[in-house]
Parts: C-alpha cells; sequence; structure tokens
C-alpha cells in the first residue's frame, strides 16, 4: 500500500471535478464560435467562470483562465512590467521565498528587480515593506509559499503597497482551499490560482484581475479572456477547475481543522527525531510541514521512503529532478547544510491518520540510514 503526501505537488482528481469535465468534455464547440454548438460551449465556460469566481469572492469578470498558476504568475509580472514600460522605467518589487514563476520572472527584468527579504521563518519583514518607495509598480508576494506552507501578512503587504500606489499581487496557488482567501476584501490587485493542487484538472488556472488594473498582454492570439490571454479556453478543465475549487472552499474549515491535527501529530512525532526542526514558524498552512533532517541528504530520504512506499518531496515540483540546495531555506538565513537536507510532506482530501502512522513510523529508521549513508551518526 502506498502513501501519497505531495498533494503539494499535485492533489488527485477529486470526483466532482472529473464529472464536471467529462459533461463539458462531451460538448462540441468552440466557445469563440457564434453557432449554436459554439455557445452551448460558451455557455458553459461563463458557469465554470461564475462558479470559480464564487469560491475565491470575486467578480466573475476578473477571472482570466490560463493554463496553469505559473502562467498566472507570469502573466501578472510581465504584464504589469510591460503596461509600465510606457510610463518609465518602473521597479518590480517581491520575497526572496517566492515559487520560481514569480522569482525568475522579475529577475528577468533586471535591474527593474526589487528584492523584499524575510525572516527566520521565511515571512516578509516590516523593514522591507516600509522600503518600498514611489516608482514601484507592482508587489507580489505568495499568499502561502509553497516549500515551507509559511502563511504571509497579506494585509500588511496590501497596506505596504497602497502607500506607494503599486500594484499588488499574491500568488495563490498553495491558499485556496486552505486557509481562508477572499479576493473582494483582500485589496489584492491580482491573484494567481491553479487546478490541480487541489484536487482539479492538471493543465488550468487563473489569474484573478481587479477590475481597472492595467495589464498587457504578454502573447499575441485571438484575443480570448479579455484580450489578456490568447488562446482557445479549455472548456473542460475549466470545468473541472471550478468544482473542484467550489468543493475545496466549501469543505475548508472543516478540512484545516482535520489536516492540521494531522499535521500536528506528524511535527510532534518529527521533533522527538535528533537534530530535525519542522520549518515555516507559526503561521503555516495545515496541508504543509517541512522539515530539516540534519545529517542526511534530502535525496537519500526521498529515495528510503519511496521505497517504503510514502511519496514526498524535496520541495518545488516545478524543480524536480534538479535537486539544488533550496532557494527559500537560504533566504531564511539557513546554512547550505539545511537546505539540502528538507523534505515537504503535503496533505489533501485522500490524507488519512494511517498515512500519517505509515510515516511516522518509517522515519526513524528512514533517518538513521541516511545519516549512516553520510557517515554523520546523528550529529
Amino acid at each position: 500500500m502506498r502513501h501519497y503526501l505531495d498533494h503539494a505537488a499535485s492533489s488527485p482528481l477529486r470526483p466532482a471535478a472529473a464529472e464536471a469535465w467529462a459533461e463539458a468534455a462531451a460538448l462540441t464547440g468552440n466557445p469563440s464560435s457564434t453557432h449554436a454548438a459554439g455557445r452551448q460551449a460558451r455557455a458553459r465556460l461563463e458557469d465554470a467562470r461564475e462558479q470559480l469566481a464564487d469560491a475565491v469572492v470575486a467578480h466573475p469578470s476578473e477571472v482570466v483562465f490560463t493554463s496553469g498558476g505559473t502562467e498566472a504568475d507570469n502573466l501578472a509580472v510581465l504584464g504589469v512590467a510591460a503596461s509600465a514600460r510606457a510610463d518609465g522605467p518602473a521597479r518590480l518589487a517581491t520575497s526572496t521565498v517566492e515559487h520560481p514563476a514569480v522569482h525568475d520572472a522579475v529577475a528577468s527584468l533586471g535591474e527593474r528587480a526589487l528584492w523584499l527579504g524575510v525572516d527566520a521563518d521565511g515571512v516578509v519583514t516590516a523593514d522591507a515593506l516600509a522600503g518600498l518607495s514611489p516608482g514601484v509598480a507592482l508587489v507580489s508576494v505568495m499568499a502561502v509559499n509553497n516549500e515551507t506552507g509559511t502563511v504571509q501578512p497579506l494585509d500588511a503587504v496590501v497596506d505596504a503597497v497602497r502607500r506607494v500606489g503599486a500594484v499588488a499581487h499574491s500568488d495563490g496557488v498553495q491558499a485556496l482551499g486552505h486557509v481562508p482567501l477572499d479576493f473582494a476584501a483582500s485589496g489584492l490587485d491580482l491573484l494567481s490560482l491553479s487546478a490541480h493542487k487541489l484536487g482539479g484538472p492538471v493543465g488550468v488556472g487563473a489569474l484573478i484581475v481587479r477590475r481597472g488594473v492595467r495589464l498587457a498582454p504578454t502573447g499575441f492570439g485571438g484575443g480570448q479572456e479579455a484580450r489578456l490571454r490568447s488562446g482557445t479556453v479549455p472548456v473542460a478543465l475549466a470545468a473541472g477547475f471550478a468544482a473542484a475549487a467550489a468543493q475545496a472552499v466549501a469543505e475548508r474549515s472543516s478540512e484545516a481543522a482535520r489536516l492540521g491535527a494531522l499535521r500536528a501529530e506528524l511535527a510532534a512525532a518529527v521533533r522527538a527525531l535528533p537534530d530535525t526542526t519542522v520549518n515555516g514558524g507559526v503561521h503555516v498552512s495545515p496541508a504543509i510541514c517541512h522539515v530539516t533532517f540534519r545529517g542526511c541528504r534530502a535525496d537519500d530520504l526521498l529515495l528510503l521512503l519511496d521505497a517504503a512506499g510514502i511519496d514526498c518531496s524535496t520541495g518545488s515540483a516545478c524543480t524536480a529532478g534538479v535537486h539544488q540546495p533550496s532557494r527559500v531555506l537560504l533566504a531564511m538565513g539557513r546554512p547550505e547544510a539545511d537546505a539540502t537536507a528538507s523534505l515537504r510532506f503535503s496533505f489533501g482530501p485522500t490524507t488519512t491518520a494511517a498515512d500519517i502512522r505509515a510515516l511516522t513510523q518509517a522515519l526513524p529508521g528512514v533517518v538513521a540510514t541516511a545519516r549512516a549513508a553520510t557517515g554523520s551518526g546523528g550529529t
């Protein structure tokens, strides 16, 4: 029996999402076509748009469907950069612990990039926010870190953004369905989402764009999705996404309590092992537990746990296969040894107490074997 603890990478498809996808996939017609089949597809697409908007408390016209969270992040960063270019060389600011989709997009702007430091828990600091000044066009700070699960103080971020007259963006990919997310009340201008992190289909996401925000398209084509994202919109994927989001939000409170209890159980077991640290601080997602096992190589732990029937990850799945020291932990001031000795365990609707029990029973032997392989002996 295998135990899947990598929901932050991709969560199993929810039955409700599969049903919505199948129903929409049976439709014939391009949603941009004006004939009857096209109008039927368009109607189903707009139903999905409204359902997703309801899930995040946004207006349906603010929902721009994309191919996933990465494209949504890229469109937010580069779209604001392109829009602001006409007004001069405005800078774009982001934290040092962002997902590569934001971090690398901002880095590509060269001298226009501004980096916001974080504390030892990975929380963007008050000093970093206070250092923002007019001339910054965009500030992007993720809602929940994809590695550590740290919840960022978005209220403080938005306050700082308003002070300098910038656009506020947040990568909410790991937040939706796990922590409260209310776009209308948040003060955010842009919010990135992804379907497959919460049990929707792979290949679809969304950028929520507050009405009135200036954003330039980053690609060329037919001008679908409010002329911001060209390409035929995959109606079935959008329907599956919306269904998954609706269910995740409806069950959020009860699931947060259930997953939080499982996380606490795992964290207590991990802390009982020598030379281990549970990362992320106090305010963390109930769905992520990120642990440093000193004296181990993360890749060794990963393979040993895989052999024991447990699926987890070394961090962002988007960089899987090229494991390097965690940029997130390095930004938090941790030594390189810690940044190469950490694993992420993440939970979702299918996670059970049996999964956590299997992991906690396997960990002592796995950690001892991994430490013996490095000759550390647990020191």
